[in-house]
């Protein structure tokens, strides 16, 4: 069974200072990002030992641990590129005009956006994801990794509201934290992105 792995950083742990520090970064990435990669791989290498009858496991809370380090890794992993040094601005042309479509404006979606990652109770993610069946954008708040998947959708940009995304900046101010972000959005990954799903 192939393991997963952490791929590196697309830019510099400091590239997006003064809005993400170098520390939150390196600890993001080296620390928990790692333990989502590491969590999938042990419940994975414990599903494997069970398919051939060398462990008996509870499938049950070795498929929620699963579910939740494997989300916790793909969202990352989409968190990392959805920004950048130097981004920030406007959404490039297919995704501001279906943003446009389905928001009425930018302006619109970016205040629902806000709103979700603000709000998401506890620790969780925002999500601009597009339906595949409808041809249609949507805002989802993902209150756990586990909770990720919604048929048809495909998550096109997250923003990480876990506090270890942002507490070494911004304390417990996350609604400062997600207002500096709109400042590394990459719409350049974004508009990739949608463009393989239209």
């Amino acid at each position: 069974m192939k393991k997963f792995e952490l791929s590196p950083l697309p830019y510099a742990y400091d590239a997006l200072q003064p809005y993400i520090s170098k520390e939150i970064m390196t600890l993001h990435h080296d620390k928990h990002h790692l333990a989502y990669v590491n969590g999938a791989n042990a419940a994975l290498e414990k599903l494997e030992k069970s398919r051939k009858g060398e462990l008996e496991i509870d499938v049950k809370a070795v498929l929620k641990e699963f579910s939740f380090n494997f989300a916790g890794h793909i969202l990352h992993s989409l968190f990392w590129n959805n920004m950048g040094p130097n981004k920030g601005g406007m959404p490039k042309v297919k995704v501001a005009e279906q943003i446009n479509n389905d928001f009425g404006s930018f302006d619109a979606f970016k205040k629902e956006f806000s709103s979700a990652a603000k709000t998401v109770e506890g620790s969780g993610w925002a999500l601009l994801a597009f339906d595949c069946e409808t041809k249609q954008l949507f805002v989802l708040q993902i209150e756990k990794h586990n909770v990720l998947m919604v048929a048809g959708l495909k998550p096109l940009l997250v923003l990480d509201v876990f506090e270890h995304a942002y507490y070494l900046d911004y304390k417990n101010d996350r609604a400062n934290y997600v207002e500096n972000w709109w400042n590394v959005v990459n719409w350049d990954d974004v508009e990739k992105r949608f463009s393989m799903v239209m």
